[in-house]
């Protein structure tokens, strides 16, 4: 269901098919950054709608595409594992917002089915978004959509027995990739020429292959060409025990899709003011001068959209 803003018919009418970011050069720009780059700030903007809780980004031409998740009812832990899971279903709705440079909302799209109601991170193919709708849970079902960015249209693609948290369409290598519930398990379908994959008669076991990195936990993934993916995520530690303080540290890591192996890896020390990690969540990132252009969005409900360049010492 897609909920027009003010003249929204006029914008989708503008809205003509925009290439895919340049892919070009990003994985070789990264590989140059070590912890001693230089983070300098280029923008904030405070999105002006309410974005629940953001999930996956992406950026095509002037615009940006966030995935979010609206929670009605939260999960509740069982006692004992039920069927292979270990809370109750919750309730809530799945949104794709749009919006402008400025933060405005301009047009936004629901997708939810019973308890599946959960986005997660998204890619951009150069005609479609990619985006895993799965129960908030681990284990759960999810449904595959991709959705036209002129028509705000969804596509069921296929359905899969798994949490699917984030997904990254590798272009070159026609075969879309996802991981699972905090990225510990990473599958590989190859799309047909129907558009739809090739293996869906495999059972998820046989077609998971374990994620061998650990310190972060991918929150959303972005194809970068050479059959590399951008992934950018966080995890919490507590240094004085389970009942300590929190920390949390970001970072990103360039993943080798074959392999399914991290070939660089670069912490991001970069935090809000209450302490919430810029890799908390959507990213997106794009070249820029000799270095990278990056977009965060961390926060929920109301959410800043931070933009960082970074580039070598």
């Amino acid at each position: 269901m897609t909920r027009p803003a003010p003249a929204a018919a006029l914008m989708a009418a503008l809205l003509v098919a925009a290439p895919a970011v340049a892919q070009d050069g990003i994985a070789e720009r990264l590989r140059r950054l070590d912890r001693g780059a230089v983070w300098t700030p280029a923008g904030t903007v405070t999105l002006q709608f309410r974005t629940e809780h953001p999930q996956g980004m992406v950026r095509i031409g002037e615009r940006f595409y966030m995935s979010s998740v609206e929670i009605n009812e939260r999960t509740q832990r069982f006692a004992e594992p039920r069927d292979g899971l270990d809370r109750t279903p919750g309730r809530g709705r799945g949104h794709l917002y749009e919006f402008d440079a400025e933060g405005r909302l301009l047009r936004s799209l629901t997708l939810a089915e019973g308890d599946i109601y959960h986005p997660g991170g998204i890619d951009f193919d150069g005609t479609h978004i990619w985006m895993p709708v799965a129960e908030y849970r681990p284990n759960g079902r999810s449904i595959v959509y991709r959705v036209d960015p002129r028509s705000m249209q969804a596509e069921e693609v296929f359905r899969f027995a798994d949490h699917i948290g984030g997904l990254v369409m590798d272009r070159a290598g026609g075969t879309l990739h996802g991981v699972s519930w905090g990225s510990r398990r990473f599958y590989a379908w190859p799309i047909g020429a129907d558009g739809r994959p090739t293996n869906l008669d495999a059972r998820p076991e046989a077609l998971r292959r374990p994620n061998p990195s650990h310190y972060v936990d991918y929150q959303d993934c972005k194809s970068v060409g050479d059959g590399l993916a951008l992934c950018s995520g966080l995890n919490t530690y507590r240094p004085q025990g389970p009942s300590g303080p929190a920390f949390a540290l970001g970072g990103v890591e360039l993943v080798d899709l074959l392999r399914v192996q991290p070939v660089f890896q670069l912490p991001v020390e970069l935090w809000t003011e209450r302490g919430l990690p810029m890799t908390q969540n959507p990213f997106f990132v794009a070249p820029h001068g000799n270095g990278l252009r990056f977009w965060f969005a961390p926060e929920d409900d109301t959410t800043r959209l931070f933009t960082f360049d970074v580039a070598p010492r």
